[in-house]
Formats: structure tokens, C-alpha cells, sequence
């Protein structure tokens, strides 16, 4: 049968191909997963900074002593008690 030849290679070209098709696709989906998986724990890691923030901030300061501070020099949260007038007359 040399003539049938053909039809065996055809048939193990098609089965070649059919596995890069098959890997092609596992691929693309093991990216996605990585994808999905790491926008996740971003999200999760964000949270959780945002409920430290929140922790240290309770009191309306991150430094004590200090307002809300910006580079700007920020706002004070508690005003500062009145200067006595004694230093004014000095």
C-alpha cells in the first residue's frame, strides 16, 4: 500500500497540530488564572493597607503631635490652645 502513505503522515500532521492548538490554549488559560490571581491578592493587599491606614489614623494623626501632614504643611486637626499674652509684651 505506498499509495496510502500520505494518509498516515496527513493524520500524524493533524495530530501535531491539534497538540500545539491544545497547548496554545492551556497556556491562555493558565495566563488568565495568573491574571485573576494577582489582581486578587493586589486587591486584598490594598485592603489590608487601607485598614492599617484606618488603624493608625484613628485619632485623626499618623505622627503625634502632628496634623494631617502634606508637603504643603497640611491642617491641624486640634487647634493649638491660645499663646498666653505675656510673650506679646516681651
Amino acid at each position: 500500500m505506498p499509495k496510502d502513505d500520505w494518509v498516515f503522515w496527513l493524520n500524524v500532521t493533524n495530530i501535531a497540530l491539534g497538540v500545539v492548538v491544545l497547548l496554545g490554549v492551556l497556556l491562555v488559560a493558565y495566563a488568565l488564572v495568573w491574571e485573576f490571581v494577582g489582581r486578587y491578592r493586589k486587591a486584598r493587599n490594598v485592603a489590608s493597607l487601607n485598614e492599617g491606614m484606618d488603624a493608625m489614623s484613628r485619632d485623626g494623626q499618623l505622627v503625634p503631635g502632628l496634623g494631617l501632614t502634606m508637603a504643603d504643611g497640611g491642617e491641624r486637626v486640634k487647634p493649638l490652645p491660645e499663646q498666653s499674652a505675656v510673650k506679646e509684651q516681651s
